[in-house]
């Protein structure tokens, strides 16, 4: 038996972004019903609107959120009704090889990046009867969704739905590529190019974590501003500013050059960035079969390192609860990424926002 009809922000290939009824089966053996609260707007979802990553399927948006458990379905032990959650889009199968190995980002068995459930279905059927796909295994532009026991990760109550969506994508991710993915060490030097909710995450990772110097590049000048607030000790324009050159000027290169933006031609800059020895780090995603150009013999002969990180290299179980944690002690300031809160309705206005790189990071609310 299905719910009452409720609407939800749909991506279809023929009517693009639009309003759509939607309602959802009822939470099945190891799945979980979740009331959303909160759900983070993301370049993931921006992605699938421009094409970059295309989809043959109508799809609910969303995969950066938090809520409620409303029911638990047979055999889930990990979860109440009433508990409050963040959703974590790459939900692991928890048996594949990279599972059993730690490496639950680069789980084999997962169906999330397909837009389903572990058993390939959807819980999603609109008005007529059709089947309404969840993109990354959520959908989490509506106002309730059914999720595998392992895509929910309970944390404090007293941790705020707003900061708590954003740990589910985009504050994991940037976190995350510092700490678990180059594992930065104290007094190394980075560069941070792109400082929207994912760059901002990278740069607060940084200076929890010792970095110095820290330089952040944008062509906005709001973000540069909030980049220094979270811990930036330079801010370049870059669209005046030869980074590469900078870099090697004033520091003789940094141990440690991000980008997230998921720009091929802003990726092919960064080892230039790099003293001996340092890495580049992919954090940004770029379209499907992008492709770039590195200098073959300054890598090898420099020993420079090009490192990709999907996810912030996170097993969300165990690091969603840490940076909740954190944000309580006060030792990560999560609550200045949001720059705006919206009504779910005001998505495509949301969506306008980040395209023209206006603010940092904003939320919809159900």
């Amino acid at each position: 038996m299905s719910t009452p009809l409720s609407p939800a922000i749909v991506f279809d290939p023929v009517a693009g972004l639009h309003t759509r009824e939607i309602s959802h089966r009822p939470a099945g053996p190891g799945e979980v019903e979740i009331e959303v609260r909160a759900a983070g707007v993301c370049h993931s979802d921006l992605h699938i609107l421009t094409g970059d990553w295309p989809s043959d399927r109508p799809l609910v948006l969303g995969h950066e959120a938090a809520g409620v458990v409303a029911s638990v379905g047979q055999g889930v032990t990990a979860l109440k009704a009433g508990d409050h959650v963040v959703l974590s889009w790459f939900a692991p199968c928890r048996r594949c090889r990279k599972c059993l190995a730690g490496m639950a980002w680069l789980c084999t068995g997962t169906r999330a990046v397909a837009n389903t459930l572990p058993d390939g279905t959807t819980p999603f059927t609109d008005a007529a009867g059709e089947e309404v796909w969840p993109y990354l295994g959520l959908g989490a532009f509506t106002e309730r969704l059914v999720v595998p026991e392992s895509a929910a990760v309970k944390v404090p109550d007293e941790l705020p739905f707003g900061i708590g969506a954003l740990l589910g994508c985009s504050i994991s991710t940037g976190v995350g590529a510092v700490v678990n993915t180059a594992g930065v060490r104290p007094g190394e030097s980075a560069v941070v190019i792109g400082t929207g909710g994912v760059g901002l995450s990278v740069v607060m990772g940084l200076r929890l974590v010792g970095a110095d110097p820290i330089i952040a590049v944008d062509l906005s000048p709001e973000r540069l501003a909030a980049a220094t607030r979270f811990g930036a000790t330079h801010a370049l324009d870059g669209a005046t500013t030869d980074v590469a050159a900078w870099c090697q000027e004033e520091l003789g290169g940094v141990d440690y050059a991000f980008e997230a933006i998921g720009s091929p031609k802003v990726i092919e800059t960064l080892p230039a960035m790099l003293t001996s020895g340092g890495a580049a780090v992919l954090v940004g995603m770029a379209a499907a079969g992008a492709t770039g150009a590195f200098d073959l013999f300054d890598l090898a002969d420099q020993g420079k390192r090009i490192l990709g990180c999907n996810y912030g290299s996170s097993v969300g179980a165990l690091d969603i609860p840490k940076l909740a944690r954190l944000h309580l002690a006060g030792r990560l300031p999560l609550d200045e990424l949001i720059g705006t809160v919206r009504p779910l309705r005001e998505a495509a206005a949301a969506f306008e926002d980040l395209r023209s790189n206006v603010g940092v990071r904003t939320i919809l609310e159900p």
